[in-house]
């Protein structure tokens, strides 16, 4: 194919929640807890959720079929075609056999790629797999889509208001809009029991909450830390957050995101010298000489960096979380849908040029901090245009969802935890609440077999 191509990244995107919700503030009535124990103290505001009728494969096969769809691809355009989810509802056969549904009926059958999985970072996997592919010796002129689905349930009790469910899909190839910085991954991956899923039986997670938090920030400590050193190498005026125009994390809640950036205004702290300190940080001193590890859960640092990055995180962070605090958790596309939140925030005039990074998380534990360059296109109908005028259109469906009351939503979540593993199995939940254009299961089959529709 001859030389490296040029500007790899994400040429056009599409992200499906679905069409049903539950108010949190509705919640935490529902629970009998304290007013803003999940509004304010989780920072979320509603939870979409699945009923029996929505699978990890239909919602990948909706979220895929719309991007092709508003991006009229041809599918033998198409070369790879990566899956990243923990939503595992076959223990050998990938989500990206079903979708290949949409690509063998045009004949397109010679496309790479499969499922990754490690808790929310398997979209992220996928992703780097595509790119890497695109820039690679193997590739052959052809682009990449990668899907990233998941459905995020728990039992009763408190950690169900972090639950939610979405899928995007991403068009990757060159000359994009939304290019991918090289040489800057920062990568930190280590063994924990924080968030894991043995019970085969059962979509619920076990999960202990404190560690969770203190992996997610010491992964969050390790990778910043490490891309800032490798920015630094590339360019020698590099400051951090300071250089950056937005930080985008992924979002179990949103609370912690908020408490996230304050954590890399720590970092930036204890990073800076005593001069720059003074400058940059008046007040703080009296932190100089704090541990990382000694601070995940020390109060005084929390407050003392989430005052001072109130500003920073109205600006760079907060036009993210848009989708996380209306959807909730959606596992591996939650950083996706805070890319969508934070570029459907402004207009393209307002982005081109923009230099942004990201920060992804899985359980287990595996993290990656990248960054993202913004092409400088200004030209009207630029494939930046019509990624967001795209995006904006899917975003607006967050207003046409319906809302359930909660005693409703634990109904439809019994049913769910109930019919996990039944086979054969006609789902109940209703076909007209969906959004048009929607894949439902329509039966499994006493081989275990799923059928899937779309809804006109």
């Amino acid at each position: 194919m001859g030389g490296r191509v040029e500007n790899v990244g994400i040429l056009a995107m599409e992200i499906y929640f679905p069409s049903q919700y539950v108010a949190q503030v509705e919640l935490e009535k529902f629970d009998e807890v304290p007013s803003g124990k999940y509004t304010i103290g989780l920072g979320q505001s509603k939870m979409s959720f699945c009923s029996d009728r929505e699978d990890i494969n239909s919602l990948c096969l909706t979220a895929l079929h719309r991007l092709i769809e508003k991006n009229s691809i041809n599918l033998h355009d198409i070369g790879r075609l990566e899956v990243g989810t923990e939503t595992i509802i076959d223990k050998s056969k990938s989500v990206k056999t079903f979708l290949m549904t949409l690509f063998a009926k045009e004949g397109a059958t010679d496309i790479e790629g499969i499922d990754t999985t490690n808790a929310c970072y398997g979209g992220t996997a996928a992703l780097f797999n595509a790119i890497n592919w695109v820039e690679s010796s193997s590739w052959d002129g052809r682009k990449a889509i990668v899907v990233a689905g998941d459905i995020a349930v728990y039992g009763k009790g408190p950690a169900r208001p972090t639950g939610g469910a979405g899928a995007v899909a991403m068009l990757i190839g060159p000359d994009a809009p939304l290019v991918f910085d090289c040489g800057v991954r920062a990568s930190y991956m280590t063994h924990a029991y924080d968030f894991y899923k043995p019970d085969l039986a059962s979509e619920f997670p076990y999960v202990d909450g404190k560690l969770s938090i203190q992996c997610y920030l010491s992964a969050l400590d390790n990778c910043y830390n490490l891309f800032c050193k490798k920015m630094r190498k590339v360019n020698s005026n590099f400051k951090g957050l300071l250089s950056l125009d937005g930080m985008l994390f992924h979002s179990p809640y949103c609370k912690l995101v908020q408490k996230s950036l304050a954590r890399v205004s720590f970092n930036d702290f204890l990073n800076a010298s005593d001069e720059e300190r003074e400058k940059q940080f008046p007040g703080l001193a009296q932190f100089k000489d704090y541990q990382r590890a000694d601070t995940y859960f020390d109060r005084d640092v929390e407050k003392a960096f989430m005052t001072y990055s109130k500003q920073l995180f109205e600006e760079k962070t907060k036009p993210s979380l848009h989708i996380a605090c209306n959807v909730g958790n959606m596992y591996t596309p939650s950083l996706y849908g805070g890319l969508v939140s934070y570029l459907v925030s402004k207009s393209a005039d307002q982005l081109i040029g923009k230099k942004f990074a990201l920060f992804s998380y899985g359980s287990g534990l595996a993290s990656t901090m990248y960054s993202i360059n913004i092409c400088n296109d200004m030209s009207a109908g630029s494939k930046l245009e019509k990624l967001i005028k795209s995006l904006q259109e899917s975003v607006a469906m967050l207003n046409k969802r319906q809302c359930v009351e909660p005693q409703l939503f634990s109904d439809i979540m019994q049913v769910r935890t109930e019919n996990y593993h039944t086979a054969p199995y006609e789902p109940s939940g209703s076909i007209d609440v969906l959004f048009p254009g929607t894949y439902y299961l329509v039966k499994i089959d006493d081989q275990r077999r799923r059928t899937y529709n779309r809804k006109v």
